[in-house]
C-alpha cells in the first residue's frame, strides 16, 4: 500500500525560510562566524567578546551574574575568564559588597581592545546588515531589541 502523496499546501510543509525563528538562527550563525573570524587574530571567540562588552557597561560583575545575564553556562563563564585574564583583558577582584565573592572587571588593556576593534566589530554588522538601508536596519534593531527584552532577560 502506497502513502498518501504529501500535499504541498499543507501548512508543516513550508519551506525553512519561511520559519522566522529558523532565519533568525541562522543569522545569529551568520553573524558569529563573521564574529569569530574578525576575532580570530587575537585569540579570542565572540563568546569571549560579549564578556569583554558587558564588563564594559558595568563597575565589575560576579561569575555567575556573567552566566545568568549572557545565557553561557557557568562552567564556560569560568574558562572564558581564564583565557581573558591570562591576556590582560579582564581580571578577577574581591567583591566590595562581599569580601568572600569576586567579581570580574574590565582591565584597562581590555577597554583598549575593545576600541581597537570596535570599528572592525561596525564592519561585521554591516556586512550581515548589507541588504537593508539605513531605516530598514534601525527597524530591525527595534523589533529585535522588543523581542530580547521579553525573551533574553
Amino acid at each position: 500500500m502506497n502513502p498518501a502523496p504529501i500535499d504541498a499546501n499543507e501548512p508543516w510543509m513550508r519551506g525553512l525560510h519561511a520559519d522566522t525563528g529558523y532565519l533568525l538562527y541562522r543569522l545569529g550563525l551568520r553573524s558569529g562566524q563573521l564574529f569569530n573570524t574578525f576575532l580570530q587574530e587575537s585569540g579570542l571567540r565572540l563568546r569571549h567578546y560579549a564578556v569583554l562588552r558587558f564588563l564594559a557597561t558595568s563597575e565589575g560583575a560576579l561569575q555567575r551574574e556573567l552566566s545568568t545575564r549572557l545565557g553561557y553556562d557557568p562552567s564556560a563563564i569560568v574558562g572564558l575568564v581564564d583565557d581573558l585574564e591570562k591576556l590582560g583583558f579582564a581580571e578577577r577582584r574581591p567583591s566590595p559588597d562581599d569580601r568572600r565573592s569576586r567579581i570580574v572587571v574590565l582591565t584597562r588593556s581590555g577597554r583598549g581592545f575593545l576600541r581597537d576593534t570596535d570599528e572592525a566589530g561596525l564592519r561585521v554588522t554591516n556586512e550581515l546588515l548589507a541588504p537593508l538601508d539605513p531605516a530598514e536596519r534601525e527597524t530591525l534593531h527595534a523589533l529585535l531589541l522588543r523581542v530580547a527584552e521579553d525573551g533574553l532577560n
